[in-house]
């Protein structure tokens, strides 16, 4: 039997859990103690365009409604704003505001931290190769599926 704890999928979870934990110290530690890991979420899906709700939510996986409830939170704290999508202006669009944008910057230079904090703890070479390895092409799910599905039509 395969110990659940050894498979991938737990180990990157479990390192994604501690990204997260340290990226909400270092946000309350640089003054937005009120940002949830739900937002950190969010946030790292704005990027320098407006983005679509609809989008986010696949993203993110959970529904459009989540997506807008935590936008709309995100709102009130003066981070992000709707603006109109200028190709079809019955789309609201997602972006960071200049507060927004300032958090922004703030997280990445945590996040330089973090991996420098990292590096002391498991090698400078072994975060490098950790990057390396987590920048090759993945198979998108898509093509699994069709692969999978070749399998058992064809035994």
């Amino acid at each position: 039997m395969t110990s659940h704890k050894n498979l991938l999928r737990h180990l990157l979870m479990a390192r994604s859990s501690w990204m997260e934990e340290q990226v909400t110290a270092a946000a309350s530690l640089n003054g937005y103690p009120y940002v949830t890991t739900a937002m950190n979420r969010l946030f790292a899906h704005l990027g320098g365009r407006p983005i679509g709700l609809s989008e986010l939510a696949r993203r993110l996986s959970v529904s459009r409604q989540a997506v807008h409830k935590l936008a709309s939170e995100a709102e009130k704290l003066g981070l992000v704003e709707f603006v109109p999508d200028e190709s079809d202006k019955r789309v609201m669009l997602l972006r960071f505001t200049q507060k927004g944008w300032r958090m922004s910057e703030s997280a990445a230079a945590s996040f330089v931290k973090m991996e420098e904090e990292l590096a002391r703890h498991i090698g400078k070479e072994n975060v490098e190769e950790l990057r390396r390895i987590l920048s090759l092409p993945w198979p998108s799910a898509a093509s699994n599926a069709r692969q999978n599905s070749r399998k058992v039509h064809s035994n």
